[in-house]
């Protein structure tokens, strides 16, 4: 029978159960600890004497590198090749 009925003939509705209580644990404090890290020594290269090298060397320091080169383009459009994956 619903709720209503059962209220008409006079039984009390059952009681929800009770909710139970919230413990709240304090956690630890945990203390920053800093890391030094040793500074790290920026070596200056030379720049490469990409101007003076062949296409063929032009296209064998691109292997070297990790780019395959078609020597069919400018020994110019070469170099911004290599530049442009050494800068990335």
């Amino acid at each position: 029978m619903s709720r209503f009925g059962n209220m008409v003939r006079g039984k009390k509705a059952p009681q929800p159960a009770p909710v139970p209580e919230v413990v709240v644990e304090e956690l630890p404090v945990v203390e920053e600890v800093v890391v030094e890290t040793p500074e790290i020594e920026t070596t200056e290269y030379e720049p490469l004497p990409l101007e003076e090298m062949s296409k063929d060397e032009l296209e064998q320091y691109g292997r070297e590198i990790g780019i395959e080169l078609d020597k069919r383009h400018s020994k110019g459009r070469l170099i911004n090749e290599i530049l442009e994956h050494l800068d990335n």
